[in-house]
């Protein structure tokens, strides 16, 4: 397989999207039919709590968990609505002087809920087609930054004006990438449509009771397709006879041209083991990442951050030390680069490259990963290397990453990668029994462990477990419990 393909698994209780760059896996998708994801839907929500001390508030829009509403992401409406007398809206106000408890307001999701947190919210209400974006109220127009031509800027900034004047000239619009080539009648066409979409989804806020959701996103499939913009796709395979069509007809609307790449996949064999596709994103939950050279990354995410820490492994390069060190960095940035993107890894990021005393090298590493980020959708920054030897960087965070969307917490460990050993677990029941002798009078004790604790206590432990027994004066019988995990234990007086 050679460019860049979109490979789409549909099932009735899940769409996966896979975007693949020259054979390799590169981006995952994934959307499930009971947990559809909710960033850019639109809700009537109300205000049920104002925290002048976060300079927030949170708004119950009918989930389980209220949701985060910053008082930076209040828009103009909202403060002019609370400005009674004439004055424009300061840009210092606190959130007390914003919102109010009970007060009703459309929002929009910006961030899923992640974790133990609501989803965060913002009133500047945002609606895409395909080549412009409405912002509502708002008297402005945007250009995107991957619009390089200053020629093509101006002409769309001009079209763009003009056209705001004579249908919409209350909202403001931003000219996505995909409008680069588009002619004055397609933007006049997303115009009309955006207003009267706008219009709707007014009307039925006005008309629907709070925490109800007004507006929602397409669905991931045809999600996908739109945003894919200045992406030469050279094909599109869907194994959903449905989906295939349903994404035909939404090309030979808004994208003709991508329309003759998509086609549908037929064959017995599932598309995504067809392609390796399986395989990589088992890698992709696992802490250890092999790189080609012989060395190796290892991810650990926390609720803080993702660190990820370079080794040379089994990589003793042919020159010399730095060598060596330089081109395991190297390609590590380029692994790096990829597995974020995989791995939808957001936030702050610190990498550990190995320690490079060349300042040449670590400006060419850098380079490197700055390249290997190019292509990433996701908005990233990068800091030079740290007087550590780290490089700080961040990835904005709009959804959950691949391993909180595929996995849960151990039930074990609870999360922690790690469990007392079978010898911990002794000592403490051995404290526990002293414990329990002391304040109790007991004929017998009866202790109910795992089966490797009490084969350690019968075992090498046997000679503590007797001298045990004989302080306390009272026998000990144990029971294995085989439903209980390593750290669990009981003792139980008879």
């Amino acid at each position: 397989m050679t460019g860049t393909e979109l490979l789409m698994n549909i099932t009735p209780q899940e769409s996966r999207v896979a975007l693949v760059e020259n054979g390799i896996l590169t981006e995952l998708h994934l959307e499930r039919t009971r947990r559809r994801g909710l960033v850019g839907s639109i809700y009537k929500g109300t205000v049920c709590r104002v925290l002048p001390g976060m300079d927030a508030a949170f708004v119950d829009i009918g989930l389980e968990r209220t949701a985060f509403l910053h008082a930076s992401d209040v828009a103009p409406v909202e403060r002019e609505e609370l400005c009674n007398n004439g004055e424009p809206p300061r840009r210092n106000e606190t959130i007390s002087q914003l919102l109010r408890e009970g007060q009703e307001l459309l929002v929009q999701v910006i961030k899923d809920p992640l974790g133990t947190k609501g989803a965060r919210l913002t009133t500047y209400v945002t609606v895409p087609s395909r080549h412009l974006v409405l912002m509502p109220n708002q008297g402005t127009i945007g250009i995107s930054t991957r619009i390089e031509d200053d020629a093509t800027r101006s002409r769309l900034r001009e079209t763009m004006e003009a056209l705001r004047g004579d249908l919409a000239p209350e909202h403001g619009f931003i000219v996505r990438t995909a409008a680069e080539l588009a002619d004055d009648a397609a933007l006049r066409k997303d115009v009309l449509f955006l207003k009267k979409l706008w219009d709707t989804l007014q009307e039925n806020a006005g008309n629907c009771p709070t925490g109800q959701e007004i507006h929602a996103d397409l669905p991931l499939v045809l999600r996908i397709i739109r945003d894919m913009v200045g992406v030469d796709l050279e094909r599109v395979r869907i194994d959903s006879r449905e989906t295939w069509q349903r994404v035909r007809e939404f090309a030979e609307r808004y994208i003709p041209e991508l329309t003759d790449r998509i086609e549908h996949y037929p064959g017995e064999r599932p598309i995504f083991e067809l392609f390796n596709v399986e395989e990589e994103i088992q890698r992709a939950l696992e802490r250890k990442v092999e790189l080609k050279s012989g060395g190796y990354l290892i991810f650990d995410q926390t609720e803080a951050m993702t660190t990820v820490d370079i080794n040379t492994g089994g990589f003793v390069g042919h020159r010399n030390l730095e060598e060596t060190i330089f081109k395991t960095n190297l390609e590590a940035a380029q692994a790096i680069g990829r597995q974020l993107r995989l791995r939808n890894l957001g936030g702050i990021i610190i990498i550990d490259f190995i320690d490079m005393q060349d300042e040449e090298h670590k400006r060419q590493v850098l380079r490197a990963l700055d390249r290997a980020l190019e292509r990433d959708h996701a908005k990233c920054q990068i800091c030079d290397v740290s007087p550590l030897g780290l490089v700080e960087m961040t990835r904005k965070r709009t959804r959950e990453s691949l391993e909180h969307l595929l996995c849960e917490p151990c039930p074990t460990c609870g999360g922690r990668g790690y469990l007392k050993s079978a010898e911990t677990v002794c000592y403490e029941l051995f404290r526990e029994i002293l414990r329990e002798t002391r304040q109790y009078d007991a004929r017998e004790l009866r202790v109910l462990a795992s089966q490797s604790v009490i084969d350690l206590l019968l075992d090498e432990e046997s000679s503590s477990l007797a001298e045990l027994q004989e302080f306390v004066g009272v026998p000990i019988r144990f029971q294995v419990e085989i439903l209980y995990q390593q750290e669990q234990f009981d003792v139980v007086f008879i």
